[in-house]
């Protein structure tokens, strides 16, 4: 089947792991379920956030850079015979090293014949307790990118990423009709009740505004399981471009999420909600600003 073939509809399989201390164990683990998924009819599957490993920001120690490794690499190599293996996508989150010193969180989009496509780096990178990045990761300098794969066009953008309106309209713009977000999100164990549970709630909500706004079914995948001081909330789920939630993870358990996604609807959503069109790309120029300072 060529790539530039592409269906109407597009099965999406999310992947959500509670990851070991092993990365050995935790590949192993991802090779089992993707094939899992593959089997249920996933054509396109998605890894959480730095899947091989546990969550290791919650601490800065240089001893946790030991977990990187280049693209292509070991990882890569493997997933990338999978893909291929199984005629399915594959979104794979590593951490990268790019050259010793230079890190980026990053994600890596293999075809169905397990072909390597471009590479994301994490363009926004969080600094906040337990979430302590900056440490270990570069900006992104690769922007905002589509990826034309043998099921439909998607983009790939990562965990902070997600809270960024003007990340999901420039890989709208670059041409995604699925935006994917591998996740590593979770609560604090002091943070009382109902602001773990709003946190929560604003985690879904703005992902499928996204979804609202841009006109494009929106994947976010997450982690689960208590590590050091988090518990990660899973509740993995797909939106569709009307912003309706097509399918759920539980916030507990490990969970292949399957939910197929009708990209005719895509144009139809567009023509009743075509935000795309009246957009005044002409009087936004304000948006390259930190802050209108004059305003004030």
């Amino acid at each position: 089947m060529p790539t530039s073939y592409v269906p109407q509809t597009v099965t999406v399989g999310l992947i959500q792991m509670q990851a070991s201390l092993e990365p050995h164990a935790n590949l192993e683990q991802a090779t089992v379920r993707i094939r899992a998924a593959a089997a249920q009819g996933a054509q396109i599957i998605c890894l959480q956030e730095l899947f091989a490993s546990r969550y290791f920001c919650q601490s800065e120690d240089t001893a946790h850079f030991r977990l990187a490794e280049p693209i292509p690499g070991p990882t890569t190599e493997r997933l990338g015979k999978l893909a291929a293996e199984l005629q399915v996508v594959l979104v794979v989150p590593l951490f990268e090293q790019r050259t010793p010193g230079l890190y980026h969180n990053s994600a890596v989009v293999f075809d169905a014949d397990g072909s390597r496509l471009k590479t994301y780096r994490k363009m926004h990178i969080p600094d906040d307790p337990g979430y302590y990045e900056k440490f270990y990761f570069a900006p992104g300098d690769l922007g905002f990118q589509s990826y034309t794969t043998r099921y439909g066009c998607i983009g790939v953008l990562i965990c902070w990423d997600q809270w960024f309106p003007e990340a999901a309209r420039l890989t709208t713009l670059a041409g995604a009709h699925i935006l994917f977000y591998p996740t590593a999100i979770g609560w604090h164990d002091d943070e009382p009740a109902d602001v773990a549970r709003a946190q929560y709630e604003a985690w879904e909500t703005v992902q499928r505004s996204h979804a609202i706004a841009n006109g494009v079914y929106v994947a976010a995948v997450n982690r689960v399981g208590r590590e050091g001081e988090v518990t990660f909330w899973g509740a993995s789920f797909v939106a569709a471009p009307s912003g309706q939630v097509l399918a759920r993870a539980a916030h507990d358990a490990e969970t292949t999420l399957m939910a197929t996604c009708d990209l005719s609807a895509i144009a139809t959503i567009r023509q009743s909600w075509p935000f795309l069109r009246d957009r005044r790309i002409d009087v936004y120029d304000a948006l390259t600003a930190r802050f209108l300072d004059h305003v004030r």
